[in-house]
């Protein structure tokens, strides 16, 4: 397997790079968003679409550019590089897969390549009655990524012994969407109820699709903070041959050499995984795409948080400061840690996959 990439993904992370530095820094723009409930603006957000990468899993003929996970994955590092906030991973990833393997919403899918519409995947334990065209569906969901930006949500509910995904407009009555506090702002999370709220069914049973979508997710998670830990790895060595203790860079102490180099081990062991994974996502059987997610989310999730707390201590008392953007990466990795459940639970997983 070859994990170097071509030429034109490596064009393609230097046109996302020059755009996020350009408008999207992570001073002032990411410190702005912490606060915002959306975390993004309309202007970057069209900026994206402009650049194509809210359209870049999305098919030719449904106005995207039918790329791959692996091409999705150079966008997801440098996005993880700069804390980039907002609902990229949600709508661009794990809406657009959900959508896209129940073969049907060819509108939405169009919508949310253009930037017009933002939609997110709610993993909903409920249930839908109804029929074509209209079905009403009832559940709840804790820790809906982006559910206050999404103009979309696309819910999974049973309907009889099938698995469905419904689309539901975020003005439709009996949806509720109450924003829940995180340590990290650059991650937005609502709890999200719906009581009998009106929705369109897409596709027949929709287990596979939505089991590759939450992999593309786990996947995507991996990926970002592998470039969100590497970004916080140089900023510690850059720090420790410039920060002078007893008449000496702390890059010189044994102690600090031992930090940085452990941060370095755990950034490319979790890239390798990542990486698998992202080709999996394109190329391997749905068991295989599900085990290497698995087991990249359940490495990257203690291995990278720990990095983060590794680039806090390099960086010492200043690294707690506000004013200093390394403790945004620490809260990043941490949001990794527990999203989507935290490694115990995907060793479980796994465990149950392999044994």
């Amino acid at each position: 397997m070859d994990f170097e990439f071509n030429e034109e993904q490596e064009a393609l992370r230097a046109s996302v790079r020059r755009f996020l530095a350009d408008h999207a820094p992570v001073t002032p723009y990411v410190r702005e968003q912490l606060d915002d409930a959306r975390g993004m603006t309309d202007a970057v957000w069209k900026g994206l679409a402009d650049i194509g990468a809210l359209g870049l899993l999305v098919p030719v003929e449904h106005g995207g550019s039918g790329m791959s996970m692996v091409d999705m994955g150079v966008v997801l590092e440098e996005m993880g590089r700069v804390v980039h906030p907002g609902p990229f991973l949600s709508s661009a990833v794990g809406a657009t897969s959900a959508v896209i393997g129940s073969g049907d919403g060819a509108e939405l899918l169009s919508e949310t390549a253009a930037g017009s519409t933002v939609a997110t995947l709610a993993l909903l334990d409920g249930s839908a009655e109804g029929k074509a065209p209209t079905w009403h569906v009832s559940g709840a969901a804790a820790f809906v990524p982006d559910a206050v930006a999404a103009d979309v949500l696309l819910a999974t509910a049973s309907v009889g012994d099938e698995l469905g995904l419904f689309a539901v407009d975020s003005d439709a009555p009996g949806l509720g969407v109450v924003p829940t506090p995180s340590v990290d702002g650059t991650r937005k999370q609502a709890a999200v109820t719906l009581e009998g709220a009106p929705a369109r069914r897409l596709g027949g049973d929709a287990t596979e699709a939505v089991a590759a979508a939450r992999d593309r997710l786990l996947t995507g998670l991996a990926v970002d903070g592998v470039g969100a830990a590497e970004a916080a790895l140089d900023m510690a060595v850059a720090y420790a041959k410039e920060r002078v203790q007893f008449d000496r860079p702390i890059g010189s102490f044994q102690a600090v050499q031992h930090l940085c180099a452990d941060m370095l081990q755990a950034v490319e062991l979790a890239r390798a995984g990542a990486y698998y994974a992202l080709w999996a996502c394109d190329g391997a059987s749905a068991a295989e795409r599900h085990r290497a997610a698995t087991m990249a989310k359940a490495f990257a999730g203690d291995a990278l948080a720990r990095v983060g707390a590794s680039a806090i201590q390099v960086f010492g008392g200043v690294g707690f400061t506000w004013e200093h953007d390394v403790h945004l990466y620490y809260k990043r990795l941490l949001t990794l840690q527990q999203s989507y459940g935290d490694s115990a639970r995907h060793l479980e997983e796994l465990a149950r996959l392999v044994l």
